[in-house]
């Protein structure tokens, strides 16, 4: 067993600042690309991408707060980050005109916790600490009467995707990625979907 102490973000200290600063490091690490596209334009002319994402995720309210994150540490260090946050029907949204961004418009589940990053340092990855944040999404998930975890991968992560698939996810929906300079892959995106009758026993 890993000696790794898995916590719920704490309440903000004056380390806060650099809980932020990992949170948007590990959203660079697995978003390959689309985390500083939508920094970019968020961001004043010249600000750097880092410095955006991580005061996005410093806010106190909202689903891109640091209260929707859990970290592992080991001695004190943060090796890897997942966020997520409930998903529920909005009838009043406005489209999505962006065009990257527009096709991911309907990749959503509705009363579903949305996975939007789950990034470890690579000396600690295949350790068991991918599941082990699993069962804590799982268990937010439960706690909150939602049907299940949902996420987006990209075709060309095999790894990625077959870790999820040996862990109950399946894809339910697939879209094209509109290719763009900052962004590191090309093909198609899929939505994958766990619904709670499919949680291996070993993640209970």
């Amino acid at each position: 067993m890993i000696d790794v102490a898995l916590e719920h973000w704490r309440q903000p200290t004056p380390d806060s600042a650099s809980d932020a600063h990992d949170i948007a490091r590990f959203f660079q690490l697995t978003s390959e690309g689309m985390a500083d596209y939508i920094w970019s334009k968020l961001g004043a002319p010249g600000e750097a991408l880092l410095s955006v994402g991580a005061a996005r995720y410093a806010r106190e309210q909202g689903d891109f707060s640091y209260k929707n994150c859990l970290m592992a540490t080991s001695n004190g260090r943060v090796i890897g980050m997942m966020h997520s946050y409930a998903l529920r029907a909005s009838h009043d949204a406005p489209a999505e005109t962006d065009p990257v961004l527009a096709p991911y418009a309907d990749m959503e589940i509705p009363d579903t916790l949305y996975i939007s990053s789950l990034a470890l340092d690579e000396a600690w990855r295949s350790q068991g600490l991918g599941v082990e944040f699993l069962r804590h999404a799982q268990q937010r998930a439960d706690d909150a009467g939602l049907d299940g975890l949902c996420l987006i991968d990209y075709a060309e992560n095999h790894g990625a995707r077959r870790f999820y698939e040996r862990h109950g996810f399946q894809i339910v929906k697939t879209c094209q990625i509109v290719a763009h300079p900052m962004l590191r892959v090309t093909g198609e995106a899929h939505l994958m979907y766990r619904p709670i009758h499919n949680v291996p026993e070993n993640n209970q």
